[in-house]
């Protein structure tokens, strides 16, 4: 890893080679996360870049079957440094089995989608873009820096490419008074996306954000545990997918649940209703053991 950098992945990628390509986030303002506030946004040389394939190349070639493109918005890169990096690893690493990358929605829209199928065929598999909330009004509030039809537009121009694509979204991002419109809204918009995978998380203040110091001064609450369970089972309730693997197992997560949806979802809102009918706190994950 370069020093101006630091690592960040999805847990899906626990076993993937960490391969940075950029250092920081191209848009590095949204209100809640202040990941790569330190870190200046830059696109690495493949010069740069092959440099490090070539170091680990010579090592372990043979037992490494996942890369994942480092850092904040990878797919970002101009069109002909990804083809060169791509290219590169399926040269290096005979039993790669796949690549993967976070992208924002203006990284995937900047793509044609000749380009799209392009990476797909040298190896891109699979792109983890942030959604957040699908509330219009939320999106400007948090800085998203995409409205809510160019995250669909984005979402469904990477699964045209053949791309699998796993989105995120974020529980108590609308505090308390907007928490309803959210949680619907946010279902609406995963089934128009209708993503091969579905991760909800659960809002945490990170001292220094934007939205930290509204919570601070009073302008922000957060919701309770049971509130993020009723958002939880909203989105679920307002969701229609094709084939999506929905989970809601991330560290910072009360409730910890994983389902395949359409075929699960009765299944798992009878299982959230039982909770939030009980409140229960011991049912629930510790505030100590929560985490980003």
């Amino acid at each position: 890893m370069p020093e101006d950098t630091i690592v960040i992945r999805p847990p899906s990628e626990a076993n993937s080679l960490l391969l940075p390509v950029t250092t920081g986030c191209s848009h590095n303002a949204c209100t809640f996360c202040g990941t790569f506030y330190d870190f200046k946004f830059k696109v690495r040389t493949f010069e740069e870049i092959r440099q490090d394939i070539d170091s680990v190349a010579r090592h372990y070639d043979r037992s490494v079957r996942r890369v994942f493109l480092e850092n904040g918005d990878a797919l970002i890169c101009p069109q002909e440094i990804l083809v060169e990096v791509l290219r590169y690893l399926k040269e290096k690493f005979p039993y790669l089995e796949r690549v993967g990358t976070y992208t924002t929605p203006k990284a995937a829209l900047l793509k044609s989608p000749d380009e799209l199928k392009k990476l797909r065929e040298l190896g891109l598999a699979i792109a983890y873009l942030g959604v957040e909330t699908g509330d219009e009004e939320l999106l400007k509030k948090i800085n998203k820096g995409a409205t809510r039809r160019q995250i669909i537009e984005a979402g469904r121009k990477l699964k045209s490419a053949g791309i699998t694509t796993s989105v995120t979204v974020i529980l108590g991002l609308a505090g308390p008074e907007g928490s309803e419109k959210h949680a619907i809204a946010t279902g609406k918009i995963l089934s128009e996306i209708d993503p091969d995978f579905a991760g909800a998380l659960t809002l945490m203040l990170m001292p220094g954000t934007p939205l930290h110091k509204d919570w601070l001064e009073g302008r922000f609450k957060l919701i309770s545990p049971f509130q993020s369970l009723v958002e939880l089972k909203l989105i679920i309730e307002n969701s229609s997918f094709t084939d999506c693997f929905f989970t809601a197992n991330h560290a910072s997560n009360y409730l910890p649940i994983k389902a395949n949806l359409p075929r699960q979802k009765a299944e798992m809102l009878t299982l959230i209703d039982a909770v939030i009918q009980k409140k229960d706190l011991s049912l629930l994950r510790p505030e100590y053991i929560r985490a980003l």
